[in-house]
């Protein structure tokens, strides 16, 4: 499918026909709409953009409107999309330049064929009158997840002052705020806001961009990144999600989020550090289970406070704002609390007792694959149930890595055992 996104009335010729996205604008009937309030949030704070920052938030609007747009169901092997995107930029030169390695970096996210081509047009960052410069030494995403919760926690603990940037999501909004208050922090909130005029793709793998964009945007408007410092960017995410290794062969490529892998995150920062963007993304807990982060945070209190209330389900929304308590990330999460034993995990799942043999508990497909995961891994091996898993030139240390996704397999056994579930 082709898209071609751009302030509105912004066209190219093409030979085919083509979905218009407005980008920070209200589309017409039948059209494509994105990040049309962001701008307007950006100029409200103040904050001084850097123009490739800028670019890239405008792409990664753009990325997140043509795959909430395109049906997987209609692709040929119905998951596998081929997406042609036409982006109005500021500097076209640079970014065709770049986009064999954003191609790429996309391809390893979903698993779809992407195509970029860049034109001139492109809004660049709002003007600001009075500039504001602020303080904090770093960004961190703060999503209203448990990760991102302690991230911040560590970091505050640490001595650093972080300003947090979270992607407004309905559900989650207070509860950010909650985090960035205790932790004293200045927050800002954000939201693609992305409109179709026909059905909306589920799945979503690329909605992740847009949150790290605007992550970069912010980095770029601190005081330290216009003194010419490196800024660090924040995301923090426990290495077993992030590594995200297939649990049993049914569940390749993109069927698991790849939004921390390091491949990814490693081929963006080429591309800004091509850009000449100076902030590096940074995930402390790469080489940590769930359960160690919360047994390694430095502010026990304040992990006890806010936990339960951290939102970690991949359908959260679907089950009216309430754990499911069975997809992979429930049960990381489950696993997890089972390891700190600090705090009983009050969670109100939806299915709370695994133990119930029925398709809705314990033989749920995300519950029978990693019940499979850890007899797989018993029965023939770690090294084997893991497979390639780690085969990437963006992963240095493995024996790290594979410390760590032994360890969360093993948290994730201990909670099928305390249910019945491995017997």
């Amino acid at each position: 499918m082709k898209f071609v996104c751009g302030p509105a009335g912004f066209q190219v010729q093409a030979a085919d026909p083509a979905m218009p996205v407005v980008i920070y604008g209200q589309a017409e009937k039948g059209q494509v709409s994105v990040g049309g309030y962001t701008r307007h949030l950006i100029k409200k704070t103040h904050l001084e953009i850097s123009p490739q920052a800028w670019d890239f938030l405008s792409i990664a609007l753009s990325i997140v409107a043509a795959d909430f747009s395109d049906l997987r169901a209609k692709s040929a092997d119905g998951w596998t999309r081929t997406l042609e995107l036409h982006i109005a930029v500021q500097d076209p030169v640079f970014w065709n330049a770049q986009a064999r390695a954003l191609e790429a970096a996309l391809r390893f996210l979903t698993t779809d064929i992407w195509t970029f081509v860049f034109h001139s047009g492109g809004y660049g960052p709002p003007a600001q009158l009075q500039a504001f410069h602020p303080r904090e030494d770093s960004v961190a995403l703060l999503s209203g997840g448990m990760d991102s919760l302690i991230g911040t926690i560590d970091l505050v603990s640490q001595g650093r002052n972080p300003y947090a940037v979270s992607q407004i999501v309905r559900g989650d909004g207070q509860k950010q705020d909650d985090f960035a208050q205790s932790l004293e922090l200045s927050r800002i909130g954000l939201n693609h806001v992305a409109r179709s005029p026909g059905l909306q793709e589920p799945s979503q793998r690329a909605r992740s961009i847009v949150f790290l964009a605007f992550g970069l945007a912010v980095a770029t408007s601190l005081d330290r990144y216009h003194q010419g410092d490196r800024v660090p960017l924040y995301i923090c995410e426990n290495g077993f999600i992030a590594i995200n290794p297939p649990l049993t062969v049914t569940r390749l490529g993109s069927l698991s989020t790849r939004t921390a892998h390091p491949e990814y995150l490693g081929r963006l920062q080429q591309i800004f550090d091509a850009a000449g963007i100076n902030v590096q993304i940074q995930n402390p807990y790469a080489l940590k289970t769930k359960g160690e982060m919360m047994a390694g945070c430095l502010n026990q209190h304040l992990l006890k406070q806010h936990a339960v209330t951290s939102t970690s389900c991949g359908r959260f929304q679907r089950f009216g704002y309430k754990h499911c308590g069975r997809c992979v990330p429930c049960q990381v999460r489950r696993a997890s609390f089972m390891r700190w034993g600090e705090v009983r995990d009050s969670t109100p799942y939806v299915y709370d007792n695994l133990s119930i043999d029925t398709p809705q508990y314990g033989r749920f497909e995300d519950v029978r694959s990693v019940g499979m995961a850890v007899a797989s891994a018993a029965q023939d091996g770690f090294d084997q149930w893991l497979g390639h898993s780690l085969f990437s030139p963006f992963i240095i240390d493995k024996n790290g890595y594979r410390r760590m996704l032994i360890q969360g397999l093993d948290e994730l056994a201990t909670l099928h055992s305390f249910y019945g579930l491995n017997e």
